[in-house]
């Protein structure tokens, strides 16, 4: 009997990010080396038409006509990352126990989850993008600090968009209305960072753009999930009523993402997975939920372990190698993997913080999104990737 034999698989927990966690020449690494990865991030983009392949260019062009943080480009790259890694992993055989999201990462675990299919998915997220994008210009800012602490710098503009941790929020609103607030955290000697947006997610200046997309989730057919996924707006297991309820979709841009509080639900001992020790593996563009998790005191205690499946920044190698550190983490917590997944990786090299990022490099990609290289008969893994693609939401 081998070492993993003996060892009983860590249940797993998958951690979809949302608006923040883009950053330029995300995933570049996995796109057309990865033939499941590529193949659900070409369906998505294919999905949405010619700004789709607007989309995929500007993603992988070096000088951009559209920067990756504006709206139009993050949140369907993020989505379709989100769905891409997670389809990944479960074409090596990872079957997880439980989601979260973060923010628009809810989105990507409720198409993971079975909750709804990717071309209602998609179509939805096309009316959501359109709507923000005519949204008053703003932004969101992380402040170390709690949101009782918070409160008296708070209007009826700038409120807090996230609870992130306990004393870890992002504010959000409209400018100049958020700029102002900065000034006055400055003269309370409070720290805070911009947050990659420029959008005011999760305050009241998106709710209108949100309530006029509801007809476009009046279309989705809700399905029970497969998969608990946990609500960063409820912090509980997503159910009726809100499961199929077309306003809950439509206005999460607009509320407040309890990610803190739902990951503290889903380690509790009273929660999904009963508390016991579990991997929680970030699947998603950076590792900024990695990072949060690991300060949990839950994780510690349960011993508990976080794995991220992409780097903190870009590079084509980088992206392959934290790849390789994922499979092998998740070997060695018991999991046999298929033949999709990387061979091991030397921990030496895993990539870090300090790593001296390479050249984000064009891959060798198909020309256009969806479109098949050659006639060809598909060979058997050929037509196994092409299962995977078309059964994106296997979690």
């Amino acid at each position: 009997m081998d070492s993993v034999d003996a060892v009983a698989p860590t249940p797993v927990v998958l951690m979809l990010p949302g608006q923040g966690s883009q950053y330029s020449g995300m995933a570049h690494g996995l796109y057309g080396t990865e033939a499941v990865f590529t193949r659900v991030v070409d369906e998505v983009l294919g999905l949405l038409g010619a700004e789709g392949r607007r989309i995929r260019d500007d993603w992988l062009a070096e000088r951009p006509l559209v920067e990756i943080d504006d709206v139009t480009r993050a949140q369907p790259l993020l989505f379709a990352l989100d769905v891409a890694y997670g389809t990944l992993l479960a074409s090596w055989g990872v079957r997880p126990v439980a989601l979260v999201g973060h923010s628009a990462g809810e989105y990507a675990a409720a198409v993971l989850a079975g909750i709804m299919n990717l071309p209602d998915a998609v179509a939805a997220l096309g009316t959501r993008v359109r709507a923000l994008a005519g949204a008053p210009r703003g932004g969101m800012v992380a402040v170390g600090a709690s949101p009782a602490l918070l409160r008296p710098w708070l209007t009826s503009q700038v409120v807090i968009g996230a609870v992130n941790a306990p004393a870890q929020v992002m504010i959000a609103g409209p400018e100049p209305q958020l700029s102002a607030v900065t000034d006055a955290l400055d003269a309370g000697a409070l720290t805070w960072m911009r947050a990659k947006a420029t959008t005011g997610f999760h305050s009241p200046s998106v709710e209108s753009a949100c309530a006029s997309t509801r007809s476009a989730y009046e279309r989705i057919a809700y399905r029970a999930p497969r998969t608990v996924v946990v609500s960063g707006y409820t912090t509980r297991p997503l159910a009726e009523p809100q499961l199929s309820d077309p306003g809950f979709w439509a206005m999460q841009p607009a509320r407040t993402v309890l990610f803190g509080p739902a990951l503290s639900h889903l380690l509790d001992a009273d929660g999904p997975v009963g508390g016991g020790p579990v991997l929680l593996v970030e699947a998603g563009p950076g590792q900024g939920l990695s990072m949060l998790a690991r300060r949990h005191p839950a994780v510690k205690r349960n011993g508990s372990a976080v794995v991220p499946l992409s780097p903190m920044r870009a590079g084509a190698q980088l992206d392959r190698e934290q790849l390789a550190v994922a499979a092998g983490k998740l070997r060695d917590r018991g999991h046999r993997l298929g033949h999709r997944a990387p061979a091991a990786a030397d921990p030496a090299l895993a990539p870090s913080a300090a790593a001296t990022p390479s050249t984000p490099s064009t891959p060798s990609t198909p020309s256009t999104p969806s479109t098949p290289s050659t006639p060809s008969t598909p060979s058997k893994r050929e037509r196994e990737d092409q299962r995977w693609t078309a059964t994106a939401g296997a979690a």
